[in-house]
């Protein structure tokens, strides 16, 4: 592209090097020291655009900017400005003087030839296009969609046949509509399924480009690359692709040495679409659980004894590929104390014998939910509709929770309400520019390390420059490939999650962290007085610590504590929280536990730990006890301090009455 710029800017380094930067790609510069110089060069040259720096001397920009409306008001104006984070004034700026752009300062050489160029051209933001590849419960909705897009697609085609009457006849609005709806289906067609549309409103937006610019067109030619489309619009129905997913809602292990009753529950798994995978004994559950994937693993209590089924749920928990498998227990007993075996050996539900279909699948839907991946957050902002709808199909499912933004005034707002894990930033927004946004992210310590992905139409090297200068961590070209997006969606946010695991997670135990481990407590207890259920909360001490390292060594002393964070890990529901707090002690938080409950459940875990046999620096052998306290929400505490400071004095309790005790 080519043209002239006026380049109103009291600053004499940018007058030398941005003017510069412009001329080497084609434009014409006419630089203006003062709004007096801008005056003469407006009334000599015919100029393509403007750039006005916010404060000059003599006059504000703001004023000159009024001048200039009155005079030209169809100029493309872009004002450079310091004001960045007045975001109020930029809104009023870009509605009522019409600036195509405000440049934040300091901007670079690249952003501004990008926006030059895109306000010469008067560009509107694409869509992106793709395929889907998402989960069942997405297809309907996105199917439906699709089908919407469809039926309005030979609307489209009117409406650019006659914007190509009109356009022919000398219209410039009409030539300016003609582009916009080509480059809009160019865009978006392909997201919504129709790729080959996308194809042909690309090939017709390439044609009438030029007529926008004032240049000569091939009339013929974009006749015919209407018909082209007309053609693909109106021909055959294309087979909108949609992913075939899975019909089962998941796939479990049942265990019970009852035959007949195994028969009974894989006749319900095929009626409600759960694959039963059935197992009579220990050693067979182990066999099947090895071969295949598993969603959780429903175990009856009773299992050739009285402890068999929490006997066979240390075994497959104790296998590394299943040691974080949800459990369930079933008993034709349901009294207290099953029930608290049940919760320390890891069950998260405990059914009665027989359950039925209704039972099974809410079962499943649970160990589904507990065995899947936490959601990833994702915000999409962008400002067109069609291109959020495209951006969010392409994202949606993957495990990640998409929320879509239209108003990037609101970004900093919806930040704070979603906490996103990956920011996708149109780079053309109406207002700020995803430059901008992008910088002000980065000034803010809760966000600096946000991963940010741009899309954008734009190609050049300049682009890519002023993206990674403005602090993007990526970006992807217009239209969208949906299985690329994905792709590096995927690699930032895994990324996002390994960072997490390292800064939140002890390295010997394997456990929360202390601050962590307070955020999720606290998020716990808000649940917990919602549904008005309990919350304990345990504190533990490993007993004379200091005398194990002194007598077998630091060493031995460490593989205590990695042995004591590991036995945390297995014996509780994957819901309740397990945290190193520092040295040898230990918080464990308890959803829908009483303090009673509590005791019994770490009790278990009390004896368990004193079985297991350690091994000195030299050979020797020796064991370990813990102490602990408990404190129960919201009778001890409705908030995470007042908790802690309790169980605190319980187990200093527990220690001056003999240690190897739990008090509560």
């Amino acid at each position: 592209m080519s043209g002239t710029i006026l380049f109103l800017e009291k600053d004499r380094e940018l007058q030398v090097v941005m003017p510069t930067f412009l001329r080497e790609r084609g434009f014409r510069v006419e630089i203006a020291r003062s709004v007096q110089e801008a005056r003469t060069v407006l009334a000599s040259t015919a100029v393509d655009a403007a750039v006005v720096d916010s404060l000059l001397p003599g006059m504000t920009g703001l004023d000159f900017l009024q001048e200039m409306r009155r005079e030209r008001p169809a100029l493309p104006i872009l004002l450079a400005s310091r004001m960045w984070k007045d975001v109020k004034g930029r809104e009023q700026l870009l509605k009522e003087l019409r600036v195509a752009r405000i440049l934040q300062k300091p901007y670079t050489p690249q952003e501004l030839f990008i926006w030059v160029e895109q306000a010469m051209a008067r560009q509107k933001p694409g869509t992106v296009a793709g395929k889907p590849s998402i989960p069942a419960d997405l297809v309907a909705e996105l199917t439906a969609a699709n089908a919407e897009y469809g039926r309005h697609l030979k609307r489209r085609l009117s409406s650019l046949t006659g914007s190509l009457t009109q356009a022919r006849a000398g219209s410039g609005e009409a030539v300016e509509a003609l582009y916009y709806d080509a480059h809009k289906l160019h865009g978006s067609a392909g997201s919504f399924g129709f790729a080959p549309v996308g194809e042909a409103a690309g090939r017709l937006e390439a044609l009438v480009k030029p007529a926008r610019e004032g240049h000569a067109v091939d009339w013929a030619a974009i006749e015919a690359a209407l018909r082209e489309l007309a053609e693909t619009i109106t021909g055959p129905a294309q087979q909108v692709e949609t992913p075939k997913p899975t019909s089962l809602m998941g796939s479990v292990l049942v265990v019970d040495d009852d035959a007949e009753w195994l028969a009974e529950v894989e006749k319900m798994g095929q009626a409600q679409e759960v694959r039963v995978v059935v197992a009579q004994d220990v050693e067979e559950a182990l066999e099947r659980a090895r071969g295949q994937w598993l969603d959780g693993a429903l175990l009856h209590v009773h299992l050739g004894g009285s402890e068999g089924g929490f006997a066979a749920a240390a075994r497959l928990r104790g296998e590394k590929r299943l040691h974080s498998l949800p459990l369930a227990f079933f008993s034709a007993e349901g009294d207290l104390a099953h029930r608290v075996a049940a919760a320390h050996a890891g069950g998260s539900l405990y059914l009665p014998k027989p359950f039925g279909e209704a039972d099974l699948t809410g079962a499943v839907e649970r160990l589904v939910a507990a065995r899947r991946p936490e959601r990833s957050r994702v915000l999409v902002l962008a400002d067109d509709e069609e291109a959020r709808s495209a951006l969010s199909q392409a994202v949606a499912g993957h495990q990640v929770e998409v929320t879509a933004l239209a108003d990037p005034f609101r970004l900093l707002d919806a930040l704070a309400e979603h906490r996103p894990e990956l920011l996708v930033l149109d780079v053309e927004l109406p207002g700020p520019s995803g430059f901008d946004l992008c910088r002000i992210i980065r000034s803010m310590p809760d966000w600096e390390e946000l991963p940010i992905l741009f899309i954008t139409a734009q190609l050049g090297p300049e682009f890519r420059v002023a993206a990674f200068e403005a602090g993007a961590d990526d970006y992807l070209t217009k239209p969208v490939l949906r299985e690329e997006l994905v792709a590096r969606m995927h690699s930032r946010l895994e990324r996002v999650r390994l960072a997490r695991e390292r800064s939140e997670r002890d390295a010997l135990t394997g456990l929360l962290l202390r601050r962590p481990f307070l955020e999720a407590l606290r998020a716990r207890m808000s649940e917990s007085r919602r549904q008005q259920r309990p919350l304990a909360l345990c504190f533990l001490d490993v007993d004379h610590f200091k005398r194990v390292n002194d007598t077998f060594g630091h060493v031995a002393g460490d593989h205590a504590l990695a042995r004591l964070g590991r036995l945390l890990s297995t014996r509780f529901r994957r819901e309740d929280l397990r945290g190193r707090w520092g040295g040898e002690e230990f918080v464990v938080a308890l959803a829908g536990e009483t303090a009673a409950s509590a005791r019994e459940i770490l009790e278990r875990t009390a004896v368990e730990l004193a079985g297991v046999k350690f091994s000195g620096d030299h050979g020797e052998s020796f064991q370990i006890t813990f102490s602990a306290g408990i404190a129960e929400t919201p009778k001890d505490g409705e908030d995470a301090e007042a908790l802690l400071r309790e169980a605190d004095t319980r187990l200093y309790r527990a220690k001056a009455n003999g240690r190897n005790r739990i008090e509560c």
